[in-house]
């Protein structure tokens, strides 16, 4: 098949260009060519090397959108996806299948005044969670497009429904790991006498409570020398200050900041660099949104410390690591000290069941779920 891809978000890395990639790589290993559809002004933050189509209408960021900015970007947003929707109507003879790799509710409402809702061949949105404020707005549009059963909402999580709710034209896989594509090297865990390096990394947003994490790791109580690697991108100039406040007044020996995003190669570098990934987020979405650290540390084989609702379906199935109560920093202390002193004797059983979820959440299998819905069966 010949897959094509529109990708309209554009962001300054991370999870989304990683992702993008999994789609590309993963179709093109079982033998489908991919190509991107993207708007006249997208700058790619990754070489895909694959062909790529543009259309009319500019893709609006989401790093300056506040305010009424934000406001005026989404009407922007609007106009423009209908643009891109009938341009990709037209384009249809020339791909097997269409698929919108980050999209929400809006995406299908959408769909319901355009002429891309008669696409003749397989559209599959992907939508990376639904909370309960969106899921009426969601199985609304979805009602609204059964008619047409070559559009596919896909929605990534962990059951079967959207709490309780069931439709023939809705299929929900599990979402994938992100692995170390550019480094051919096998996982390397630091030996017992040697200094245990453990990182935050990845976007950098308040609710993410670093401060709290950091405060709790310099007052721990540890049997084993420890590192803590702190790695943030920030999209917000509020965040980049705030992330550089942090900088200047949590500097330790102990510590060591990098404010600056990761993409590729580097990204994955600085995962196989540290032997456990810390995730002190609390917030009621991480029930409802697979987590990117999460996954990446799954595909990295790497332990995590993470608040109990950070997905927490996998941690019921799987113990890669430990959990502490969401928001409760005393928990976190407590459980930190103790997967830091216990680290090399519990680290057995977390490489054992890092291992079977990633083969479960491989890209492998994630492409192969999503091949079967494009050809017709439910994932």
């Amino acid at each position: 098949m010949k897959i094509a891809v529109f990708e309209n978000i554009m962001t300054p890395g991370g999870h989304e260009v990683e992702f993008d990639r999994i789609i590309v790589e993963e179709f093109r290993a079982l033998g489908h060519a991919v190509e991107f559809y993207v708007p006249e002004n997208f700058r790619f933050q990754f070489d895909y090397q694959t062909p790529v189509t543009y259309l009319k209408g500019d893709a609006v960021t989401y790093t300056t959108s506040r305010g009424v900015r934000k406001l005026f970007a989404a009407a922007k947003r609007e106009v423009n996806r209908q643009r891109w929707y009938r341009q990709l109507f037209d384009a249809q003879k020339n791909f097997d299948a269409l698929i919108v790799p980050t999209s929400t509710y809006r995406y299908l409402r959408a769909l319901n005044h355009s002429a891309l809702k008669k696409i003749s061949v397989p559209l599959i949105f992907i939508l990376h969670g639904i909370n309960p404020t969106e899921a009426p707005k969601f199985l609304a549009a979805a009602d609204n497009l059964r008619g047409n059963k070559n559009i596919k909402p896909v929605v990534l999580t962990f059951g079967d429904s959207i709490f309780g709710e069931r439709r023939e034209n809705i299929f929900t896989i599990c979402p994938p790991t992100y692995t170390a594509r550019d480094l051919q090297v096998t996982p390397k865990i630091s030996a017992a006498g040697e200094v245990l390096k453990v990182g935050f990394f990845g976007q950098y947003r308040r609710e993410k409570n670093l401060r709290g994490l950091l405060e709790v790791f310099l007052r721990g109580n540890y049997t084993r020398r420890v590192e803590l690697q702190v790695q943030g991108s920030t999209m917000h100039a509020e965040d980049s200050d705030d992330f550089e406040d942090i900088i200047a007044n949590y500097r330790d020996e102990r510590v060591s900041f990098l404010h600056k995003g990761l993409i590729g190669e580097q990204w994955q570098r600085a995962i196989l660099n540290v032997d456990a990934l810390l995730m002190p987020y609390s917030s009621p979405r991480y029930r409802y949104h697979w987590g990117g650290m999460l996954f990446t540390a799954i595909g990295f084989g790497k332990p995590v410390v993470a608040g109990d609702d950070m997905n927490p379906e996998v941690f019921e199935r799987y113990r890669v690591g430990e959990t502490f109560r969401s928001g409760d920093l005393d928990d976190l202390a407590r459980v930190l000290t103790t997967f830091i002193n216990d680290f090399d004797k519990n680290f057995p059983t977390y490489s054992a069941n890092l291992q079977a979820a990633g083969e479960n959440f491989s890209p492998t299998n994630f492409a192969r779920r999503l091949e079967k819905i494009i050809g017709g069966a439910n994932g």
